[in-house]
């Protein structure tokens, strides 16, 4: 297409970065998720299989299912389903797990079992988030608090306005577990294509 910018050729060979690092800018927010993460004691805030199994198949490490949710959560990803594609996709999870891709189910299973954790680690990291001045725009949707924009006595938290704020905050995660839940159960079971499937119905549209 003469004279417009044009790509890559797709089947040019490319030198894609050596380190998977590389994806990642060193401002993408993505990284305080994982420093958030991997600083918490997930046996102490009660995530069951924190502790490998001594016999049967090796499971995934609850601070990565940790991060596939709490990366969910600010992205606003209401669907296990939507979680897992993203996992294939999404660079920024891709990144974040160490590109492990956990089925769906999996995924459910986690959330089903550590409930009330995730719950806990939720609100921790919307506090932390705020303390820090992190994702503002994104959190001020996710929990519903309005904010002052100009200093009042508003601004000067008594104990009674943290509390109130807190319960706010823990019942908008509780409402976005729910909708996981109440979405997991609507979607309907969706058989994927086969590459080979896809293949004849890009040779039939053609």
């Amino acid at each position: 297409m003469k004279g417009f910018i044009e790509g890559e050729h797709r089947s040019q060979t490319t030198l894609f970065p050596e380190r998977l690092d590389e994806y990642i800018a060193e401002d993408n927010a993505v990284r305080v998720i994982d420093v958030f993460v991997d600083k918490l004691d997930l046996q102490e805030l009660g995530f069951t299989g924190a502790e490998p199994s001594v016999t049967g198949r090796p499971g995934y490490h609850p601070a990565t299912m940790l991060k596939i949710y709490v990366y969910g959560y600010l992205n606003r990803m209401q669907s296990t389903r939507r979680l897992e594609r993203e996992t294939h996709r999404d660079v920024e999870l891709i990144w974040l797990t160490g590109r492990l891709m956990p089925d769906f189910k999996t995924i459910a299973g986690f959330r089903c079992d550590n409930k009330n954790a995730i719950r806990r680690v939720c609100t921790e990291f919307v506090g932390v988030c705020r303390e820090l001045e992190l994702f503002s725009a994104t959190l001020i949707v996710i929990d519903g608090s309005e904010f002052k924009v100009v200093n009042s006595r508003d601004k000067n938290f008594t104990r009674n306005s943290v509390k109130r704020r807190l319960r706010k905050t823990q019942a908008n995660i509780d409402r976005y577990l729910a909708k996981l839940d109440a979405v997991d159960r609507e979607e309907p079971e969706i058989r994927e294509v086969t590459a080979t499937e896809l293949k004849q119905k890009i040779a039939s549209m053609e």
